[in-house]
């Protein structure tokens, strides 16, 4: 199986292409997509899907993992992140790729172990992971990388990387499983509180 991993961004867009045999996985390509900081928005958007179609083309994978849109404390990274990740869903859809994505400390977890790892712990375990000889650079090429990692260990195990119900900027938000436990706690304890009240106004 050929994973795509992608690190979306319009100034800079990491790839990591890895292949999964059975347990093992190794590396094939990976790199960085860089844009011209003086080239308009529509422009770094279609450089960028030529090139995630080209990596398709050229490698064919399996699936595509991307990360997951979530918020950030920059609302103009958080709208390039977006911009991208969409670009990069287009690319997919139009060669029928399936696409699984994953937040970032959901992508740490899986390869670090912990989702509070930094960039260079990140890097390190990639770099151990696929058996490589340095460690992947850029760091968004470790981050595509270490995505396609995260892609293909969930994708053995048969659990495709889902979302929360009612996210309307995930790929496949999952089916409504009802209220949650605590959101039915919450109601039978408005239920409870609505019927004391009626119960008293009947007696005055």
């Amino acid at each position: 199986m050929i994973v795509l991993g992608i690190d979306p961004g319009t100034a800079n867009l990491g790839y990591g292409i890895i292949e999964a045999t059975g347990s093992r996985l190794r590396e094939v390509d990976h790199g960085c997509v860089t844009t011209l900081p003086n080239a308009s928005l529509p422009e770094r958007l279609a450089e960028i899907h030529a090139a995630v179609t080209e990596l398709i083309a050229l490698h064919r994978p399996h699936l595509v993992g991307v990360e997951r849109l979530y918020f950030s404390r920059n609302a103009q990274t958080a709208f390039g992140v977006g911009q991208a990740r969409g670009v990069v869903l287009l690319a997919a859809a139009q060669h029928t790729l399936p696409v699984r994505e994953a937040t970032p400390n959901e992508v740490k977890s899986a390869v670090a172990g912990y989702g509070a790892a930094d960039k260079e712990q990140v890097s390190r375990m990639v770099q151990v992971i696929l058996g490589l000889v340095r460690r992947p650079s850029p760091d968004d090429a470790a981050d595509a990388l270490a995505i396609a990692i995260c892609t293909a260990s969930r994708e053995r195990l048969a659990g495709s990387l889902g979302s929360a119900t009612r996210d309307r900027s995930a790929i496949a938000p999952i089916a409504d499983a009802g209220p949650s436990p605590f959101e039915r706690a919450v109601r039978e304890a408005v239920a409870r509180d609505g019927g004391a009240r009626v119960r008293a106004r009947s007696r005055a």
